[in-house]
């Protein structure tokens, strides 16, 4: 079985940004790591792996030189090969963008399955998976919390609203999107570092791929309107009740 795992790396969320026009912009320290959506991803691959010795798992990413850290990490978590599509950071790619790249190189390399976070831990859009998959004319599955592999076919348990699960069948070759579940991401070990270090990943030029059609273009970006203000009470204790408990009189709420 071959595996591709679609990964994205992203800031760390406790890195600040600053809005210029429509862009965010990080202030320093600046760190990265990848989509914990992906990681997840990553992690389901590697389990395939463990209990089909044949599998083989190759990690994708699009974007500029510093991806290379995220396919590092990859390898030294278990990951055979690594592919970096090469892209220029700004203006980010957007999501149509990203699936024609992605497709453009895999849909000659016959793989039996596509994994991706279900979205990505920045935007939280959720729609690469589905657009590769249309690309790729293969069948999608989202929102998978679980999933076993059978004899070219998979059965996965996805996740739906009201906390219901849906247990479905899926014909190989298919794409499915992780969602948070029990399993953890592993931690690469020091062998698997070593060699990732010394690994050059197969790169390739997203400008000599097939351009595919700007279907968006994100014109500007802004913060939510400031609707309310909050109300600092001041004084004592007893100063500060007396003042809440005329409030919600004034209010109505008592």
């Amino acid at each position: 079985m071959r595996v591709l795992v679609c990964l994205k790396q992203v800031w760390e969320p406790e890195s600040l940004f600053d809005l210029q026009g429509a862009e965010l912009r990080p202030r320093p320290p600046l760190r990265r790591k990848i989509s914990s959506y992906d990681e997840l991803a990553l992690e389901e691959a590697l389990r395939l792996k463990d209990r089909l010795p044949e599998a083989r798992v190759t990690a994708l990413s699009v974007g500029p030189a510093t991806v290379v850290d995220a396919l590092r990490r990859a390898l030294g978590m278990g990951a055979d090969q690594v592919v970096h599509i090469l892209a220029p950071e700004q203006p980010p790619p957007r999501p149509s963008t990203l699936a024609a790249w992605i497709a453009a190189w895999a849909r000659e390399q016959g793989f039996d399955l596509i994994l991706a976070g279900v979205m990505s831990e920045d935007t939280m859009q959720g729609a690469v998976g589905p657009m590769l998959a249309a690309k790729l004319g293969m069948p999608a599955v989202t929102s998978v919390v679980r999933l076993e592999a059978g004899s070219g076919s998979l059965e996965v348990e996805r996740e739906m609203e009201g906390g219901r699960r849906q247990r479905l069948a899926v014909q190989l070759p298919a794409l499915v999107t992780i969602q948070s579940g029990p399993n953890q991401p592993r931690y690469p070990t020091l062998s698997n570092l070593l060699r990732a270090k010394k690994t050059t990943p197969f790169t390739l030029e997203a400008t000599g791929l097939a351009a595919p059609i700007e279907r968006e273009k994100v014109l500007a970006m802004a913060p939510p309107e400031k609707l309310r203000t909050g109300l600092v009470l001041e004084g004592d204790t007893a100063q500060k009740a007396e003042r809440l408990l005329a409030i919600l009189r004034e209010r109505a709420l008592l």
